[in-house]
């Protein structure tokens, strides 16, 4: 017995559109016809008019700042390198890098006490940062300032009497010391979250795995919780980098020599003011340009791995790419 004949469904025994008919009914012919439908992009008006009032609001702005005759420019220039301004630069950046150093170093070692199994340092740990974190930066470093007189001398007793040494505190904090231990213990505060929230970003899926691998605890701490926990760490710490780098500019009320301070002793001769503050906003707007730069660069040496798609192309990438697709210049007949 022959059994029935079954219509064929495959697109080449499809029957040609007839002429006349809607285009939906072309369309649903087949997917090769799906693919030649051209593809018009969407009509955004109102992203071509936001972006022309940016550019506007931004040539006002540019235009006001250029064509405004208080600023004093050519001041501006006469001692945006003067020797004593580059002296106070040189010290802003060297009190960022230590400071820098030193707070994250000891809020590390915050974090892991946080982090341990000991309820005494995570009570410590927790106290330290409450405290800090609590109290204004400036109302810090005035304490450390006036701490001779809570602490007139600072000595070393012996077990069965008398001193091994005493120095007098006033002799042993100066301004920049000062500034160094209040800003550092700041830091410090602020850093040990910073780390502990890295730490804590990381999967203990895989420390678990680590574990079950024998890994000792250095080896998993180096290959496997930092190499992810930096990428949680880096963005905030870039942040405080920067954060710090301007923060400096209050310790000129202890009448340390740095940039903002040393700018103040200028204008204070030559009543100058606005151009000096320009002085002094163009370094900070330049060292943090170089610092956001080093940050980004870093983000993306430790974003590797992270997406499956690969990390985007840098500026510079884009740049190459897009003098690329420049049309070139050839003589006729070439």
């Amino acid at each position: 017995m022959a059994s029935p004949a079954v219509p064929s469904t495959s697109p080449r025994s499809a029957p040609p559109p007839t002429p006349g008919a809607p285009a939906e009914a072309s369309a649903a012919a087949g997917p090769t016809a799906l693919a030649t439908l051209p593809i018009v992009p969407r009509h955004r008006p109102g992203r071509y008019v936001s972006g022309g009032l940016a550019l506007l609001a931004t040539a006002l702005v540019v235009r006001s700042l250029i064509g405004n005759k208080a600023f004093e420019w050519s001041v501006v220039g006469t001692y945006l390198t003067a020797p004593s301004i580059l002296r106070g630069l040189l010290l802003t950046l060297w009190l960022t890098g230590a400071v820098t150093a030193l707070g994250f170093a000891l809020g590390t070692a915050l974090a892991a006490a946080r982090l341990s199994d000991n309820p005494v340092l995570q009570s410590l740990s927790w106290g330290f940062v409450w405290i800090f974190r609590a109290t204004p930066l400036l109302v810090q470093l005035l304490i450390w300032f006036n701490i001779g007189a809570l602490y007139p001398t600072l000595s070393l007793p012996l077990p069965f009497g008398g001193e091994l040494f005493a120095v007098k505190t006033v002799n042993l904090l100066g301004p920049v010391l000062t500034a160094l231990i209040g800003l550092t213990l700041h830091e410090a505060a602020f850093a040990a979250e910073v780390v502990r929230s890295g730490l804590l970003s990381v999967d203990q899926g895989q420390l678990e795995a680590a574990a079950s691998l024998g890994l000792n605890r250095g080896r998993v701490l180096r290959r496997i919780v930092l190499p992810q926990a930096m990428r949680a760490i880096l963005p905030p710490a870039g942040n405080m980098l920067i954060g710090t780098l301007k923060g400096t500019s209050i310790i000129s009320v202890l009448a340390v020599h740095d940039l903002l301070f040393s700018a103040q002793l200028i204008y204070n001769q030559t009543y100058r003011v606005i151009p000096l503050l320009m002085v002094v906003t163009l370094w900070y707007i330049a060292v943090t340009s170089v610092l956001s730069v080093g940050q980004y660069y870093l983000e993306r040496h430790f974003a590797r791995g992270a997406t499956r798609a690969g990390l985007p192309p840098t500026p510079w990438q884009r740049f190459r790419t897009l003098l690329g697709r420049l049309p070139s210049r050839r003589p006729a007949g070439r």
